[in-house]
C-alpha cells in the first residue's frame, strides 16, 4: 500500500517519520442511492490515532451530506459522489485542525476534553497544548463521543525493563561459559604437557637433569615478570611538544606550549604585541577566561560564519575547562534573544554539533549549559526547553541515552524544583513511550 507523509507541509520532506496510506474511495449506486465508500478509511484513522468515525463525520460536515461509519465492518460511507481529490483535501483539513500540534506540527497529539467542555490537544513531543476551535461543527460530535483513554504505560516499562534484565543475564552466562571453556583449555594443557615430561623421562633416562623446564612454569615466569615492569610516561617539555603537535596543527600547538614555556622565559622586557594576539580571549585577575569576555570572542566567531573546521580549531586553543567552554558556546548562540530559542539553536546547530564532537562527555556538557542558561542567564529560556531539546535530538547532537541520564539526575539532585525539569518532562516521557513502542515493534 503506497504511504504518504501526514500533513500537507511534510509532503516534500523524504525522511519524514509519521506516514499514512493514500486515500482510496469507490462510487457505489445509482441515482438517488449513490454513495462514495471510503475503503482505507480504518488504516488511515489508525496512522492519524483518531477514531474513523470522527474522519468520517468530518466528511459529512464540510460536504453537507450524510455520512456513516460501521464499527462492525469498518466501512465509511458518504451519500454523493465525491472523487478521490476532493476528499484527501478536505482530510488535510482535518489533520490540521485535530491532529497536528499547534506549536511544532508533530501528529503525535491527544485529544482532552475538560471539564468546561472544550477540545484540547496535547502534544507528546514538546508538550503544547493546543486549543481547538470550538465553532467547527465536528466539536459537538466529538464530545458526544469522546476518544477512548489510552493504556497505563506501566506494562511496557515492565516489559522494557524485564526485556534489559534478561539481555544482562544472557551476558553474564555468555561470560560465564566463556571462562569455563578457557579453564578446559588450561587444563587440557597441562595434562597435555605431563603426560610429554613423563614419556620423556622413560625414554631419556639421566638426560632429564639437563633438560629445558617445562613450558607450563616458563609462561608463569613471564608473567610474572611482567607484572613487576612498571610503565612509565615521558613528561619531558620535548616530549609534551611532540604529542600536541601530533594532535593539534601547527597555530594551536604553539598557542597551547605558549603557557607552559612561559616560566622558563624570565626576560623583563615586556611582551610584544604578536605574542599577546596569541591568546584566543581575555584573561580574568585570577588567570583564567572571563566569562563575557569568553561568550563575546565566540559570538564574534560565529558572526563571521566560520566553517567547521575553523570552529574546531578555535575551540583547541580555548584554555578554560569543557563545561566553561561549552557554556560559553551555548550562551553566545543565545545571546540577544528574546524568543524562539529553539529557532535560533537550529539555525546554528552545526557550530553545536562540533563542540559536542569534542570528547564522550561534551553531549552531558552541553545539557548541563542549556540548564544553566535556563535558570540563570535566561528564565525565560525554560519555557522552550522541550522545542530546544527536540531541536537537537532531531538533528543527532543529542542522543536519547544521555537526555534521560541527564534528566534523571537532575530530578533527584539539589535543584531538583527548578522549571527546568517541568518543562522537559513531556519530550523525555516521549523519548521513553517512543523507544518501548520501538521495541515491540
Amino acid at each position: 500500500m503506497a504511504l504518504q507523509n501526514i500533513g500537507a507541509s511534510n509532503k516534500d520532506d523524504a525522511f519524514y517519520r509519521y506516514k499514512m496510506p493514500r486515500m482510496i474511495a469507490k462510487v457505489e449506486g445509482r441515482g438517488n442511492g449513490i454513495k462514495t465508500n471510503i475503503v482505507n478509511m480504518v488504516e488511515i484513522a489508525k496512522a492519524l490515532a483518531r477514531p474513523a468515525s470522527y474522519t468520517t463525520k468530518h466528511f459529512g460536515c464540510e460536504l453537507g451530506a450524510q455520512s456513516k461509519f460501521d464499527e462492525k465492518t469498518g466501512t465509511a460511507l458518504v451519500n454523493g459522489s465525491h472523487d478521490t481529490a476532493k476528499l484527501a483535501s478536505l482530510l488535510e483539513i482535518f489533520i490540521k485542525k485535530y491532529v497536528q500540534c499547534y506549536g511544532c506540527g508533530n501528529p503525535e497529539t491527544e485529544i482532552l476534553i475538560t471539564k468546561s467542555q472544550m477540545i484540547q490537544l496535547k502534544c507528546a513531543a514538546c508538550g503544547f497544548v493546543s486549543d481547538v476551535d470550538m465553532r467547527d461543527k465536528l466539536t459537538s460530535f466529538i464530545i458526544k463521543n469522546p476518544p477512548e483513554a489510552k493504556k497505563s504505560s506501566k506494562d511496557k516499562k515492565a516489559m522494557r525493563r524485564a526485556e534489559k534484565e534478561r539481555l544482562k543475564e544472557g551476558e553474564a552466562a555468555d561470560e560465564e561459559l566463556k571462562k569455563l571453556k578457557k579453564e578446559v583449555k588450561k587444563k587440557g594443557s597441562t595434562k597435555d604437557l605431563q603426560a610429554k615430561s613423563s614419556s620423556r623421562k622413560k625414554t631419556s633416562g639421566s638426560d632429564e637433569d639437563h633438560g629445558s623446564p617445562p613450558r607450563i612454569h616458563a609462561d608463569e615466569k613471564e608473567d610474572e615478570d611482567e607484572d613487576d615492569i612498571e610503565w612509565q610516561t615521558d613528561t619531558s617539555m620535548e616530549a609534551a611538544r611532540l604529542r600536541i603537535q601530533e594532535q593539534l596543527n601547527a597555530v594551536t600547538a604553539d598557542m597551547v606550549m605558549l603557557s607552559t614555556d612561559e616560566p622558563k622565559s624570565k626576560s623583563k622586557s615586556p611582551p610584544k604585541p604578536e605574542e599577546n594576539s596569541l591568546t584566543p580571549h581575555a584573561k580574568s585577575k585570577n588567570g583564567g577566561a572571563s566569562r563575557k569576555g569568553l561568550v563575546s570572542e565566540i559570538k564574534t566567531v560565529l558572526e563571521k560564519g566560520v566553517t567547521a573546521s575553523e570552529f574546531q580549531n578555535f575551540l583547541g586553543s580555548l584554555s578554560c575547562s569543557d563545561q566553561d567552554a561549552m557554556t560559553a558556546i551555548y550562551e553566545a548562540v543565545l545571546d540577544g534573544v528574546e524568543k524562539g530559542f529553539a529557532k535560533e539553536v537550529a539555525k546554528k546547530k552545526a557550530y553545536l554539533a562540533v563542540a559536542v564532537a569534542r570528547n564522550e562527555d561534551s553531549q552531558l556538557l552541553l545539557l548541563q549549559a542549556i540548564e544553566e542558561f535556563c535558570s540563570k542567564t535566561n528564565p525565560a529560556a525554560a519555557k522552550e526547553v522541550a522545542l530546544v531539546l527536540k531541536s537537537l535530538y532531531d538533528a543527532d547532537v543529542l542522543e536519547e541515552d544521555y537526555i534521560v541520564q541527564w534528566f534523571g539526575a537532575g530530578l533527584t539532585g539539589p535543584n531538583r524544583e527548578n522549571p527546568v525539569w517541568k518543562n522537559a518532562k513531556p519530550f523525555v516521557e516521549w523519548l521513553q513511550s517512543a523507544e518501548s513502542e520501538t521495541e515491540e515493534d
